[in-house]
């Protein structure tokens, strides 16, 4: 039987919890440390790089989604 973890975090955008596989969700470095962003967040940069012709972030399959518990780790 798999077993699965919920990665809860807030996003470094907006300040809001999601949940999120730590190994698959977009992210940004704040002071040296990868920091997660949530979809909405990464929704509305994409908006902003697509008008200003700029390649758009790619959002991983399983990027918010709970991971099998032997990934965790």
């Amino acid at each position: 039987m798999t077993q699965w973890a919920i990665v809860i975090g807030e996003c470094a955008a907006c300040h809001k919890p999601f949940t999120f596989n730590p190994h698959l969700v977009p992210s940004v470095r704040v002071n040296g440390v990868r920091e997660p962003i949530c979809r909405n967040c990464i929704n509305i940069a994409n908006q902003r790089r697509q008008a200003a012709g700029v390649e758009l972030i790619q959002i991983l399959p399983g990027a918010y989604d709970p991971l099998p518990e032997n990934e965790f780790w």
